[in-house]
């Protein structure tokens, strides 16, 4: 049989590494694994949007595959499917793996909360599955966990979440034994300043209350809290409560409950209510994912892995479109954030010229010392992307001229979509269009004629 990895992701070797010894120790298999490739598979010299992983061995998996696929809610970032066919909405999946890169050291609420609500609405497409949460830290942890961490780390571990890539000293991460628990840690947890909504569980005979604030940019939409009311209820109703639990201090109006929304389908599925409001009932997909087949980022992420897996150049930043941002990573090794805007304060008060455009992509040429700034967008909004070159020069003046100032710096679009096989516009490098027709623009940058080439050259002789 094979291994099916289907995300909205751009694969990564050290998160696949992570997996497959996972899958090796839950099997209790020998497994050999050496250095892994991610290889697009090319047939006729076409891109089958399907690519292959190399370099890992065991006597139950034959080859291991991915593919990049489509949410139609809130999405987990890899399903994990070990079958000999493609995976079909029908299957169900080996594993449940949700990955972030960040720890309470950057952000306590989003290194543990905001991802959780994931894990909640899951369960009513994929009962009983295994669930992972992945850290793939790129900033060292934090040495003393922060008390939110703590409680997320246990809500997680109560909902039967097994947590993998942190250190966790299992005298403090340990699953909830009882709905008293869970209430008397959280109210033993500082507050929060005076000008925010405090998340309070609080049980009175037959009822339960958790307040925080849900409202943000005018809409049910604030994530961090979605995800810690999320998985509170979810875990409340794992311990055992099966009356009321009511949402309060929620700063929502009843025109901001739509059926559509995420928190909506949560509070439908475990009887949630919203404290002086109705709950509507939640307008449910049938299917959880598909297969992504006009998405921008499957052209980013197509030229991603072939520079890496195929030239010596490498990313210094991505942010392909519905992935999550990654650092900046310098010269010296050293993984930064971006900032969002060049005067965060001016922002605020109005001035939008104050925000920070970011490239979907970032490459490094050694070869050549070149840097290119990428923008990615589909075929029918390549003017659109064209004109967004413009908009790097904060960029590359505050981080790349900073980090690396031997290097030339340019600029190009990558398009995914249509059925041309022709590139007009100068500006763009390189078209993946819907056939898995690999097109080079006139001025492509060298290391995608590189890349393209070798990949080319690797399949021609198979």
């Amino acid at each position: 049989m094979n291994l099916w990895i289907l995300t909205e992701e751009r694969p990564k070797k050290k998160v696949l590494e992570t997996m497959l010894s996972e899958f090796a120790k839950d099997k209790k298999i020998g497994a050999f694994g050496s250095k892994l490739q991610i290889l697009p598979i090319l047939k006729n010299g076409e891109f089958n949007f399907t690519y292959e992983v190399i370099g890992f061995r065991c006597n139950i998996v034959d080859k291991i595959y991915i593919k990049i696929v489509s949410g139609y809610s809130s999405f987990v970032d890899f399903l994990v499917f070990h079958q000999e066919k493609e995976p079909t909405q029908k299957d169900t999946p080996l594993y449940i793996i949700e990955e972030t890169k960040t720890d309470d050291k950057e952000s306590r609420n989003t290194g543990v909360y905001q991802r959780c609500s994931k894990f909640v609405l899951i369960e009513k497409y994929y009962p009983n599955v295994k669930k992972i949460m992945l850290y793939n830290l790129q900033v060292e942890q934090k040495e003393k966990p922060t008390k939110t961490s703590i409680f997320g780390t246990r809500l997680l571990l109560t909902l039967g979440v097994e947590i993998l890539g942190k250190k966790l000293d299992k005298n403090i991460f340990k699953p909830f034994t009882s709905v008293e628990e869970l209430i008397k840690v959280k109210s033993e947890m500082k507050k929060p300043n005076k000008t925010n909504v405090p998340i309070l569980i609080n049980k009175k005979c037959l009822r339960i209350t958790v307040s925080g604030r849900l409202f943000k940019s005018n809409g049910l939409s604030y994530d961090p809290n979605i995800g810690a009311l999320s998985i509170i209820s979810a875990v409340l109703r794992k311990l055992g409560w099966n009356r009321n639990i009511t949402i309060t201090h929620h700063g929502l109006k009843q025109k901001h409950l739509t059926p559509g929304n995420k928190f909506i389908s949560i509070a439908n599925d475990l009887g949630i209510n919203i404290d002086g409001l109705k709950v509507p009932k939640s307008k449910e997909n049938k299917l959880y994912w598909k297969y992504d087949k006009d998405g921008e980022k499957l052209g980013t992420i197509f030229i991603h892995i072939v520079v890496d897996n195929f030239t010596k150049g490498e990313s210094i930043f991505e942010n392909h479109a519905g992935c999550e941002k990654g650092y900046f990573l310098t010269a010296k090794g050293e993984h930064i954030p971006l900032q969002k805007y060049s005067d965060r304060e001016k922002y605020k008060a109005g001035d939008k010229s104050k925000i920070v455009h970011i490239p979907d992509l970032i490459l490094i040429d050694f070869d050549r010392s070149e840097i290119i700034n990428i923008e990615g967008k589909k075929y029918q909004f390549r003017a659109n992307g064209i004109q967004e070159l413009k908009n790097y020069n904060y960029i590359e003046k505050n981080y790349i001229k900073k980090h690396y100032p031997k290097f030339k710096i340019k600029r190009t679009v990558i398009l995914y979509g249509s059925t041309t096989e022709k590139i007009i516009e100068i500006e763009v490098g390189f078209l993946l269009n819907e056939n898995g027709k690999l097109v080079l623009g006139v001025k492509a940058p060298d290391i995608f004629k590189e890349a393209i080439k070798n990949l080319i050259d690797f399949w021609g002789k198979k």
